[in-house]
């Protein structure tokens, strides 16, 4: 019975080892997404922790183009990291929550 359970522990190490393998490239691509999804999002809440910035402001601020941070602004006010501020002409100003 140790015998069985020996062989069937090896067996789930070497499946799993193989999974690692073949899944490699993915696992390595999605920590790069993240990793650059983090620093877009510590770019924009480092611009607003300064205060209030419409989205040209903030995309005068990071470098990032005007539609990506639009497109991150609506993200971080759907998860209530940032709130709308003021109307600046024709934008709104945005603000950490």
């Amino acid at each position: 019975m140790d015998t069985e359970r020996v062989s069937k522990k090896s067996q789930h190490k070497e499946i799993l080892k193989r999974m690692r393998l073949v899944r490699k490239d993915t696992v390595q691509r999605v920590a790069a997404e993240v990793k650059a999804q983090k620093k877009i999002i510590a770019a924009l809440t480092g611009a607003l922790g300064a205060g209030a910035k419409t989205v040209p402001e903030m995309a005068e601020a990071t470098g990032l183009p005007p539609h990506e941070v639009l497109w991150w602004t609506a993200s971080l006010k759907k998860y209530g990291l940032v709130t709308e501020a003021e109307k600046r002409g024709a934008y709104f100003a945005y603000r950490l929550a």
